[in-house]
């Protein structure tokens, strides 16, 4: 059985979510008072994850300095810095070989839910061969302003609809996959170009995605509204 490492995504501007990103890294706007990249790291670990990859980029000395601080653990953590930003599957390609011979989740540190995820890895360890990918879903109230999809009967991803007018589902793509490490050869054989994950490869996986609903509260903290909400939801229980 392949081990599972991680690709924490926390090099992204948090345009979204200003001003409350004007002077912080998005990955270290807190949920519960606890920054989303430490969610991350603690639910990897609760896993049972040992290594993961963090890319950097935006305010990064902050990233750097709040995981030199954390506490430590026996989870090896690899910092990345980002000059310039290489896209979601740029990023995967640059550092194959960190995840060469591994399972990977990776991880867009955005997006929080309390599930343990022990649903995607059963989901992922059932999956066909002919399948490369398990996807996280989840149902959106807002499907035009996410990445939505059409299945069928078995759970595999028939289209797929990067925020569109009209979507034809509600069905959401959660940003959070798991797969093996030689889809990245696959990418660079067949999409040698590729930048962003969510547009330049998974539309090319046609039928080779299988999906997990997820079992718990999710949600996509992109927005000040939707942080509110999360930070609601957590206040609440």
């Amino acid at each position: 059985m392949n081990s599972t490492k991680a690709l924490l995504l926390s090099a992204g501007l948090g345009t979204r979510l200003k001003p409350i990103t004007n002077n912080i890294p998005k990955c270290l706007v807190e949920v519960n008072q606890i920054p989303m990249l430490e969610h991350w790291l603690n639910k990897v670990e609760e896993i049972g994850i040992k290594e993961v990859l963090i890319n950097i980029h935006y305010l990064a000395d902050q990233v750097i300095e709040y995981l030199k601080k954390r506490r430590k653990t026996n989870l090896l953590i690899k910092i990345v810095y980002e000059k310039n930003l290489l896209g979601t599957a740029g990023t995967l390609i640059e550092n194959r070989e960190f995840f060469f011979e591994s399972d990977i989740l990776f991880v867009h540190v955005d997006n929080f839910t309390n599930s343990n995820l022990k649903g995607l890895f059963k989901s992922y360890r059932l999956k066909p061969q002919e399948i490369f990918l398990t996807m996280l879903t989840f149902k959106t109230h807002q499907p035009e302003k996410c990445g939505v999809l059409t299945k069928n009967d078995l759970g595999v991803v028939t289209n797929f609809y990067e925020k569109v007018k009209n979507p034809p589902s509600s069905i959401a793509n959660g940003a959070i996959y798991l797969f093996n490490y030689k889809l990245i050869d696959w990418i660079i054989n067949n999409i040698p170009d590729a930048s962003d994950f969510s547009n330049d490869v998974l539309p090319n996986l046609m039928n080779k995605i299988n999906v997990w609903d997820v079992d718990e509260f999710f949600i996509d903290i992109g927005t000040p509204e939707s942080l509110e909400c999360a930070n609601n939801f957590l206040d609440n229980k």
